[in-house]
């Protein structure tokens, strides 16, 4: 039984509240409601609801996940997606299942958070909206692959990865000052994954590593995984504080640091070129692995340095990838180092998980080969430096001064007001999930897990008048109560 047409109209521009995706929900849920979409009625496929309407194909699919998290729709393999039937025949369409906000906490933000599309605001989350991604180039990396016959995709791959999307790291490597062989180059599932196989190649249980106070949040458990002590030094607008790191390096004998160099998770902040030279001298002196985690490089405005072009990659290990700029599900990172320890991060790679997917590799070769790769960075560029533009206004509005203003990348780092600080970020948190606002509170991205009063806000998600009410009625900024929604 197919569903009749679905009276929607999308709202866009800077006064379209709420989001597309919510919009979708919105109308779907009346529709049902109202029994124009009735229990067992197929809805039309994700790909023809987004060509009728006019919107992204992740617009569609993230609102009928959200759906189908309450209980609206149900998916069915092969079949798509139908309203949820009553447990019953005869019985009335029960009301959608409300949303119940889940439980804080490291586990949540490790695993369970991506499992859950339902939080209506999700201004503490690490990612770009679907809408905002290179969809383009998707679909022409996937017909591509469509089009190949089977016996070209259906090996395991070689160790390294697809052989031409490594070229096209080590090109875009020769840009950034740095000129490495395509055998210096190893793809792996996603920036992460990297960072998992440099700590499994380089490091052994107990040795002392150096991380970024504040840090890349899920680093942390993949240290605690292998048994290393974590030692942090403080990170702020000037770079690492060179002074603590010597000290460290001097009193505990690290094995590495992690760092990111542009535009830091969870502050924002990039290194200046003064602070890239200094680290470089003291893991020369005391002999350490920089681990340089730089994923959100092709989102960065202006030079930024990069380690391991200033140190010709002799004892930094270069991380990236193409989850913030094409697409987190891909999942297709890589490593870029010196010959010798990429052979052996291969071993480490093919005795943990063998190959990476080729199919999803070939598919980001694809999307970045073709012309309008480069166009669609210029243009999310321009639209994180709007959303910057917007999210710094808000807190201007509201008394809240973040510690640094990129104007680029996902993140802001952000102080409580005083009085808010004292009762803890965790806290916050915790009370905002309960009005559907995910909030990512400072001790995610410490190495002692202290509940700092320090929030990350996404600019990508952060410009929802419902957060901002919330923030005001909590007492978390300096002008409660007062500023304008």
């Amino acid at each position: 039984m197919e569903a009749p047409a679905i009276d929607f109209t999308a709202r866009r521009g800077r006064g379209a509240a709420p989001t597309l995706v919510q919009q979708v929900v919105d109308a779907i849920t009346a529709a049902v409601a109202s029994q124009v979409l009735r229990p067992g009625m197929a809805l039309p496929s994700v790909r023809a609801f987004a060509r009728a309407h006019d919107v992204s194909t992740f617009t569609v699919a993230a609102a009928y996940a959200r759906l189908v998290a309450t209980g609206v729709l149900e998916a069915r393999a092969g079949a798509g997606y139908r309203v949820a039937r009553p447990a019953q025949a005869g019985l009335p369409v029960p009301a959608p299942r409300p949303w119940e906000p889940p439980t804080p906490g490291a586990q949540w933000l490790l695993s369970d958070v991506f499992a859950d599309h339902s939080i209506p605001v999700k201004s503490g989350c690490g990612w770009l909206p679907p809408q905002w991604l290179n969809e383009a180039g998707l679909h022409l990396g996937l017909r591509h692959v469509a089009r190949l016959p089977g016996s070209r995709i259906a090996g395991y791959g070689h160790p390294y990865g697809y052989a031409p999307l490594r070229e096209v790291v080590a090109q875009t490597m020769a840009t950034l000052g740095l000129t490495v062989q395509p055998e210096q180059v190893l793809l792996t599932q996603g920036a992460t994954h990297g960072l998992d196989l440099a700590i499994r190649t380089l490091l052994r249980p107990g040795d002392a590593v150096v991380v970024e106070r504040p840090c890349y949040a899920n680093l942390l458990p993949l240290l605690r995984l292998a048994g290393l002590r974590i030692l942090a030094a403080p990170r702020g607008p000037g770079g690492v504080d060179i002074e603590a790191l010597e000290r460290l390096a001097r009193d505990q004998r690290p094995r590495a640091l992690f760092i990111n160099t542009a535009l830091q998770n969870p502050t924002g902040t990039s290194l200046p070129m003064a602070n890239a030279f200094q680290i470089l001298r003291v893991a020369e002196a005391h002999d350490f692995w920089v681990i340089e985690d730089d994923i959100s490089r092709e989102l960065a405005r202006g030079a930024v340095p990069v380690l391991a072009a200033l140190d010709g990659a002799r004892r930094v290990v270069y991380l990236g990838g193409y989850s913030k700029v094409v697409s987190p599900s891909v999942r297709v990172g890589f490593v870029v180092a010196h010959a010798d320890v990429v052979r052996d991060l291969a071993r480490t790679k093919m005795a943990a998980g063998l190959t990476s997917p080729e199919i999803m590799e070939r598919v980001v070769y694809q999307a970045v080969r073709e012309g309008r790769y480069h166009a669609h960075l210029v243009a999310l560029r321009d639209r994180l430096a709007g959303a910057h533009a917007r999210v710094i206004q808000r807190l201007d509005e509201h008394g809240m001064q973040p510690l640094a203003q990129p104007g680029a990348g996902l993140f802001l780092w952000v102080p409580l007001a005083p009085r808010a600080a004292t009762q803890g970020a965790n806290a916050l948190a915790e009370r905002a999930l309960q009005d559907g606002i995910w909030l990512a509170p400072g001790s995610y991205f410490d190495a002692e897990q202290h509940d700092t009063g320090w929030i990350r806000l996404n600019v990508a998600y952060s410009d929802d008048p419902a957060l901002w009410r919330f923030l005001r009625q909590a007492g978390v900024t300096a002008h409660a109560g007062t500023a304008r929604s």
